[in-house]
């Protein structure tokens, strides 16, 4: 199974734009703060990931204040065939629910 789910706020976006075949796409880097626990201590936890949104969750990202924060769920793939590297693809994100 591959699903990725983090809350992130949306740190950068790229104007809506569309592939080839007609698909609108957004692409945005998400950055994430909190404190874990790894083998009983904890840690502060930071990094930022590049993102994508395409199809119809595009145009709710490409509306989605920069600097909100955000649940946001997907998976991750290779940026292309060739690859190393990951993006995270956004499938769905809504506000985070107070605690």
């Amino acid at each position: 199974m591959n699903q990725f789910q983090v809350i992130a706020s949306l740190a950068e976006r790229d104007v809506l734009r569309y592939t080839p075949a007609g698909i609108p796409i957004v692409t945005a880097r998400l950055q994430h703060q909190s404190e874990q626990v790894e083998a009983g201590m904890k840690r502060q936890v930071e990094f930022e990931i590049a993102a994508l949104a395409a199809g119809e969750i595009s145009g709710a990202l490409n509306r989605a204040a920069l600097g909100e924060i955000f649940r946001f769920t997907g998976f991750l793939a290779r940026r292309n065939r060739n690859s190393k590297s990951v993006v995270f693809h956004i499938v769905d994100f809504g506000p985070v629910a107070p605690d």
